[in-house]
């Protein structure tokens, strides 16, 4: 469980890193709040990132929304089992420290 959870997270950020290349810059509101999760790195992570995606171009956001609610589903299925929140703590820290490259 805990190396899917890292997978997903892994996945995830360079989904994102991506997506800011190809035409967003970083900031501002996504789709939901603090707290989703139920792990704080990845609440952090997740309130960080939609700060970014508020800031993006409107063809970019879209396509980067789409990603990063399936990743929210699959961090939510994850964080449903003790096992799943440990590995979702450590995938959400190295998500974050990923995202600071491309989400200031």
């Amino acid at each position: 469980m805990k190396k899917l959870a890292l997978a997903l997270v892994l996945a995830s950020a360079a989904v994102m890193g991506c997506n800011k290349e190809a035409g967003g810059g970083g900031g501002g509101g996504g789709g939901g709040g603090g707290g989703e999760i139920g792990v704080k790195e990845c609440d952090d992570y997740i309130a960080k990132v939609q700060g970014c995606m508020g800031k993006m171009a409107p063809e970019a956001k879209a396509a980067q929304e789409n990603a990063f609610k399936q990743t929210k589903d699959a961090w939510k299925q994850a964080a449903a089992t003790p096992e799943g929140k440990a590995g979702l703590a450590n995938g959400c820290k190295m998500a974050m420290d990923a995202a600071k490259s491309w989400c200031p």
